[in-house]
């Protein structure tokens, strides 16, 4: 067994190569073991691209037979952009398969393994099955909910305020919590931020690392009043507004619009379940919303969050600056709105702390 879940640590290295590129794939990564050795590595790299097992049998050069093959994943059984990965451990004569998740995509929910046994080839899972779920936590949520896991990403002041009395928030937080929240963009298929956002701060939303991918644009503005200069529609991008409002948008030829139900009880605010719908829709498996305070506390009083990030600077900006959660609660400790423990690390001089979470009510 320690030998199983120190090939499958290997595995799940190879699959980490493959975060925030393989969308809507899941990432992936497979090792393939002979007497004792790594004979053979892969990763799923995008969408279309061969799968991690295939990767790690072809890298291991005719060495695949007799050998234990360790994957993140349960294999796929059916052909879809590529063919069947059972058919290819089969034919490389895999003796062995170990797997980390299974897949509860309904096409493969255990079939990959049932046909394995069915031809022989010895089968164990749930290797470091914590450790993989959670690199797939997104996908695998998005599978079986049909909506997309939402990360609410805030950077704040140790007082717990989002801008200053002017308005300002450049820059709240570190150069070191502003690499990871592009890392965090990366990953993500969209990014939403508000009309508010938009105006005062004119954010490009783009994921500023070398070989990442920018994320989908997503404006959040039921009166459709973002200024068609701004850099948040600039392809690719989605506002999202309310019915009633222009189809097409003036100044932005092609900008993608989309007109969604209001909230119930707020004409001009667009449904947030209706949005999310609609994403889910269109293949956003992860959703990055980054603001601002308005949006932050809607998602967080609808219950329509996964995961809540908050970069802490150590800096106090007063009693005059901008909150990030706006809503009134009630008088008393007992109205709180429980978010869950915290996981706390070092991001340079600011803490980071991070609440994961079960799945919220279902859309």
């Amino acid at each position: 067994m320690k030998d199983d879940e120190r090939f499958m640590a290997e595995a799940l290295a190879e699959a980490r190569q493959g975060v925030g590129r393989t969308s809507p794939n899941p990432a992936v990564g497979a090792i393939l073991v002979k007497d004792g050795r790594i004979v053979g590595r892969g990763f799923h790299r995008s969408a279309g691209a061969p799968h991690a097992e295939v990767e790690a049998i072809v890298h291991g050069a005719g060495k695949a037979r007799g050998a234990t093959l360790y994957t993140t994943l349960e294999p796929c059984n059916h052909q879809g952009r590529t063919p069947p990965c059972t058919e290819a451990i089969l034919a490389a004569g895999v003796r062995r398969v170990v797997v980390g998740s299974g897949d509860p995509n309904p096409a493969v929910v255990g079939g990959g393994l049932r046909r394995l046994r069915a031809r022989g080839v010895q089968v164990a899972r749930g290797v470091l099955q914590a450790e993989t779920d959670h690199l797939n936590r997104a996908w695998l949520f998005y599978v079986t909910h049909q909506q997309p896991y939402v990360t609410l990403k805030v950077a704040l002041s140790a007082d717990g305020k989002l801008a200053a009395a002017d308005g300002s928030s450049r820059w709240i937080s570190s150069p070191q919590s502003r690499v990871r929240a592009h890392a965090l963009r990366a990953e993500a298929d969209a990014v939403l931020v508000g009309a508010g956002t938009v105006k005062h701060d004119d954010p490009r939303l783009t994921a500023r690392m070398k070989g990442a991918r920018s994320p989908l644009r997503v404006v959040l503005d039921g009166r459709a009043s973002t200024s068609p200069r701004t850099r948040a529609l600039r392809p690719p991008a989605l506002l999202l507004t309310t019915r009633g409002r222009p189809a097409r948008y003036p100044g932005v030829p092609g900008l993608d619009v989309e007109r969604l139900p209001s909230r119930r009880g707020h004409p001009g605010q667009v449904d947030l379940d209706a949005a999310l719908h609609l994403l889910a829709g269109r293949g956003v498996v992860s959703l990055l919303v980054e603001g601002g305070a308005d949006v932050l506390t809607q998602f967080l009083l609808a219950d329509r969050w996964n995961s809540l990030v908050l970069f802490v600077a150590p800096k106090l900006l007063g009693a005059r600056a901008r909150g990030f959660f706006l809503a009134d609660l009630g008088p008393s400790i007992g109205d709180a709105l429980e978010l869950g423990a915290f996981r706390v690390e070092q991001s340079g001089p600011d803490a980071l702390l991070i609440v994961e979470r079960a799945a919220p009510r279902p859309l």
